[in-house]
């Protein structure tokens, strides 16, 4: 794939009525509910991994950066071997590997369901199969790499949730997978919805993804400037 081939997509696709911008509705028009089970906060802080893969890993990484209790953030490839773990690799569509986000956050002030509840409902729509919106190919398909039983256990039963509310007009397709490896993306892709803030791409894709954070999660929302 060109480099972000994708841009010029988006903006025809405005026209076609097929523009995606982050935000994933509950079929019912209210908001996509919490997880029935999920960890409670713990006593003492840590620092917690979880990899969540939901199409270009710009977008991913600026809704999640921008959470409570998130303490650091990494896009990089996850699914597929350390070999093959570059940007012209990747998109080639033969990896296996997908756009993913290493999150790292504190258990004492966020939980992994709730990390849960902006993948599903902020970050990416999970009912598309190998893309997100313009973005086409299993480098974009929605996944969890998983890190432990017990983040397993929560995924499982959440999406098992959400489908069995029909929470959304069409299944979940999220793939959830245990963590063989996360390998770190270029440097140029960190933060870069941040770095590069009129880029059209993310104006369209990925900005509007942080807004809906700001205003429905408004208890989650912080501001990000840049790592410190």
């Amino acid at each position: 794939m060109l480099w972000r081939v994708a841009c010029v997509l988006v903006l025809a696709g405005i026209a076609a009525g097929f523009m995606v911008t982050g935000t994933t509705k509950a079929s019912s028009g209210g908001p996509v509910p919490a997880p029935a089970a999920d960890d409670v906060l713990a006593t003492q802080p840590a620092r917690v991994k979880a990899v969540f893969a939901g199409g270009c890993f710009w977008g991913t990484q600026a809704v999640f950066e921008r959470l409570k209790g998130v303490v650091d953030t990494t896009v990089g490839y996850a699914g597929g071997s350390a070999a093959t773990a570059t940007y012209d690799q990747v998109t080639t569509e033969t990896t296996r590997h997908a756009e993913s986000v290493e999150v790292v956050y504190d258990p004492s002030r966020i939980t992994y369901g709730t990390l849960l509840r902006i993948f599903f409902s902020v970050a990416h729509d999970p009912t598309q199969v190998n893309r997100q919106g313009p973005d086409v190919g299993p480098s974009y398909r929605s996944a969890i790499f998983y890190e432990n039983e017990n983040q397993k256990r929560i995924a499982e039963g959440y999406i098992a949730q959400l489908n069995a509310a029909h929470v959304f007009a069409r299944p979940i397709a999220t793939e959830l997978s245990p963590l063989v490896g996360f390998y770190r993306g270029e440097d140029y892709h960190q933060d870069y919805a941040l770095h590069n803030p009129g880029n059209p791409y993310i104006l369209l894709c990925d900005r509007p993804k942080i807004e809906t954070l700001k205003r429905e999660y408004p208890d989650l929302f912080q501001e990000y400037t840049g790592k410190k």
